[in-house]
């Protein structure tokens, strides 16, 4: 769906970008899932607003580590003069999956942090030893816990395309020295913060990736944090180095579209009732017990 009411500025896998005035973006997350960076014609119910309540929640309870993009996840925060020219179906569209975000010049990297092997870390680690050029101990399995949190950027690719892992003095070459350090140091931090309200909670933060921007010259956290978009999530009762434990996340829509023989390219197969049942159920589950709160309360919200 596009809102009429605002210029529509990009629409990626998940969300679509709109214009509000020179200083802000209206940012709404879909229901829209992809697998292999190649979206399914088949939407997850709820999917977006789980990925909004998740991130609000975050932004807020993390806020004393740094400024942020969010100003607002309610539709009572939007300008009066937009509120008017939305209709009854955009409004209803809109509620529970859209946030009024102040701008910022987006840096090009996802900065990820990495508490346990897994995806791209464990397949690097299992050829090098080591994951975006820091070395790690030998005899490490699927799963493992590494000794510390490691930060590893990955260059952002363009749509369609995938992620680079790189290591941190690419990135610092890029960027500036002082700059890169700041975002480690700060990816780092969070990373700490959010694994340990997700242990409180009987959830393994696996390793998550961030993104940030600049405003006049300082570091903001942007887009969305630590959802089961971003995030690898595993239940610590499912946890055992050497297995690939199931996650909170689109895992069951991989795992179909793995099954069928599909090639990765477009267009993605459509998902069976089952599996979408499924995956919402995961991701309402991610939501519920990380927040301590029903999910439908986030949708009684404005």
């Amino acid at each position: 769906m596009t809102i009429e009411a605002v210029p529509l500025l990009a629409r990626g896998k998940v969300r679509d970008l709109y214009a509000v005035d020179d200083d802000h973006l209206l940012l709404v997350a879909s229901d829209r899932v992809s697998t292999y960076d190649v979206v399914h014609p088949t939407p997850i119910p709820d999917k977006g607003r789980v990925l909004t309540g998740l991130s609000a929640f975050w932004f807020a309870k993390l806020a004393h580590l740094g400024p942020h993009h969010l100003v607002g996840a309610s539709l009572d925060d939007l300008p009066p003069e937009l509120r008017g020219r939305l209709t009854a179906a955009e409004t209803a569209q809109l509620r529970g999956r859209s946030m009024l975000c102040r701008r910022v010049d987006i840096l090009p990297f996802e900065c990820v942090v990495r508490g346990y092997l897994a995806g791209s870390g464990w397949r690097e680690y299992r050829d090098q030893g080591a994951v975006c050029g820091v070395a790690l101990p030998a005899g490490l399995e699927e799963a493992s816990r590494l000794p510390e949190p490691i930060f590893t950027p990955a260059t952002k690719a363009a749509q369609g395309d995938h992620d680079e892992n790189v290591s941190f003095e690419v990135m610092a070459a890029a960027l500036g020295h002082r700059l890169a350090e700041q975002l480690r140091d700060r990816s780092l931090a969070l990373y700490a913060a959010g694994a340990e309200h997700a242990a409180e909670r009987g959830i393994i933060l696996a390793d998550t990736k961030f993104e940030f921007g600049l405003s006049d010259g300082e570091v903001v956290l942007a887009d969305e944090v630590l959802t089961p978009d971003s995030s690898r999530y595993w239940p610590v009762e499912a946890w055992r180095p050497g297995t690939s434990p199931p996650s909170f996340d689109k895992q069951y829509v991989r795992d179909f579209a793995t099954s069928t023989g599909w090639d990765r390219t477009p267009p993605a197969p459509a998902l069976p009732e089952a599996v979408v049942a499924a995956t919402r159920e995961r991701y309402l589950t991610a939501y519920q017990r990380l927040t301590g709160t029903p999910f439908d309360g986030w949708l009684a919200r404005g």
